[in-house]
């Protein structure tokens, strides 16, 4: 099988299409995606709408859990909570749906995915201690997280250590069968490695490779879009820095 791995979509409509179109060319057999699909952007329809389009094997992120809450989401930023407030409005009674079926984690033959973290979902992976310490959680050889928006890999070798490698240009991972995987493929609509490219991974599991790849899209467009939508304009700007 293989499989376009996307995460933390934000409601970027441009970015998503863009990063679909190489999946396309490139040609896959599945597409998953791990959370975060609607939150901070302004096309949050349009984002589900295509996702459902392509029967795209999702999973819920904290922003996708908070956008159809009754709750107000305290946990968030107030840039969060005010793109949060924003899309609970916008979205059509169908995509509430889709989101609201959403599962925290699902499990494939040789993989898992999760938002955040194995076990403890909405945890965050910021640095090979973090890694170390989801390892032991994980319970296949090899796992798919989003949530931070950064894209890199974290592998444990067979004597425990563990390591941490930044892929913010992209870059292709040999799945060693010695070794164990927390791989984030980075975020298609709102990158924080310092790349405003988007961010997504094409694993092929006949292979046992995952390429993470970055590519352009028209930011201008999105942040036009934005501001129409009297999103703050901080979300907007961010988009250019990649951060």
């Amino acid at each position: 099988m293989r499989y376009g791995i996307i995460s933390d979509v934000h409601s970027n409509y441009e970015a998503l299409m863009t990063v679909l179109g190489e999946l396309d060319q490139r040609g896959i057999d599945r597409l998953l995606c791990l959370g975060d699909i609607v939150g901070y952007g302004p096309n949050p329809n349009e984002c589900c709408d295509e996702l459902r389009r392509r029967d795209c094997l999702a999973i819920a992120g904290n922003h996708d859990e908070a956008a159809i809450s009754a709750e107000a989401p305290h946990a968030f930023n107030a840039l969060a909570r005010e793109a949060i407030a924003w899309t609970k409005a916008e979205l059509s009674p169908e995509n509430q749906a889709f989101l609201a079926e959403l599962p925290r984690e699902r499990n494939f033959d040789t993989f898992t995915i999760v938002h955040g973290a194995p076990v403890f979902h909405f945890d965050y992976i910021l640095d090979v201690t973090d890694a170390q310490s989801a390892f032991p959680h994980a319970t296949m050889p090899l796992t798919f997280i989003g949530h931070t928006h950064i894209a890199e890999v974290f592998f444990q070798d067979d004597g425990g250590r563990a390591y941490h490698l930044k892929l913010a240009h992209g870059g292709k991972i040999d799945i060693i069968a010695s070794c164990r995987y927390i791989i984030n493929p980075g975020s298609v609509g709102q990158p924080r490695d310092r790349n405003p490219q988007a961010s997504f991974a094409y694993y092929d599991e006949e292979q046992r490779t995952v390429e993470i790849r970055r590519v352009s899209y028209d930011v201008s467009r999105v942040q036009e879009l934005m501001q129409d939508a009297k999103l703050p304009v901080q979300l907007a700007e961010r988009l250019t820095l990649g951060y």
